[in-house]
């Protein structure tokens, strides 16, 4: 049987809030029997978009993370529910029922997201339904996804079998597997939203002026292995991304033909690390001669 999924990609999202607004706008004020009642005007977003910042001016790193009812397959919601005010429906979509489900605060409490919120006025928990009211007229979107300008959701109605393939092939990842509960929404990309980066600006003296250090090779090491590589800019700077929380001590080296080689020990914890103006020393004259060919036995640096 095919299931209602939800694929989130973090890379593309940009925190327009399109599908947020979306979401507001298909339930505030309106009533669906059976999928959800009103939405409060204020003080709830039933899809939110979390915004992290790392890094130190002028280098930092923005990144934007939708966030929903998960619809899991294991719902701690629907554990706590009584009389049948929770249902997981055969198609993958998980439904607090209006009706039954007044008055049950510890369906709130039973989400480890804080996905579900409670309508004080109407004494009544609330989540995003996945627009299932929509999706049973034969919608094969749900409005957020048909209100995100740059597709960061995408829905797919598919069989298990053919979404664990999609899952393994696009290496697509659920926030917080280590709860268990077997979420229906996946994220792609979802490491931009949790890794740190290392980066500085490089300068030094070039004709009696201190320069950005364009087109020098920085390596990036850890443990005595190359992690990665790249070149400063024309402004001097250079970035390594994608690195992982507390992932500990890392060394860079840059080497420069014009500059004599430089290394920094940097230690990565729970922040990213920005390294402002890395001031490259003069290359000594003999070795300065020999990367012009005046020694034979001299390597230059690469």
């Amino acid at each position: 049987m095919k299931k209602w999924n939800l694929v989130i990609d973090v890379a593309k999202c940009f925190n327009c809030n399109c599908c947020t607004l979306a979401c507001h706008d298909e339930y505030f004020d309106n009533e669906f029997p059976g999928y959800a009642s009103g939405m409060p005007k204020h003080g709830q977003n039933w899809i939110s978009v979390t915004q992290r910042e790392t890094g130190t001016v002028p280098m930092v790193e923005v990144s934007y993370l939708p966030t929903t009812c998960n619809h899991c397959d294991n719902p701690p919601c629907l554990a706590a529910a009584r009389d049948g005010a929770v249902v997981k429906r055969d198609d993958g979509i998980v439904i607090i029922v209006p009706e039954k489900a007044r008055g049950q605060r510890q369906i709130v409490d039973a989400c480890p997201y804080g996905a579900v919120h409670w309508n004080e006025e109407r004494q009544l928990p609330q989540a995003w339904p996945f627009d299932a009211h929509l999706l049973d007229k034969g919608w094969k979107r749900t409005r957020g996804a048909q209100a995100c300008p740059t597709r960061a959701m995408q829905v797919l109605h598919v069989e298990d079998d053919e979404m664990k393939r999609i899952v393994a092939e696009e290496g697509l990842e659920v926030l917080h597997p280590e709860y268990g509960t077997a979420p229906r929404v996946y994220y792609r990309n979802l490491k931009r939203f949790r890794s740190l980066f290392i980066g500085g600006s490089v300068a030094g003296e070039i004709a009696g002026v201190v320069e950005c250090v364009d087109g020098a090779r920085v390596t990036l090491e850890q443990r005595g292995q190359a992690v990665a590589t790249a070149r400063t800019d024309a402004y001097g700077d250079f970035r390594f991304g994608g690195l992982d929380v507390d992932s500990g001590a890392y060394r860079l080296t840059i080497a420069d033909e014009r500059f004599a080689p430089a290394s920094i020990d940097v230690e990565l914890r729970g922040e990213s690390v920005y390294l402002r103006d890395i001031g490259l020393a003069p290359r000594p004259a003999a070795a300065q001669e020999a990367t012009r060919g005046g020694a034979a036995h001299a390597v230059p640096l690469q």
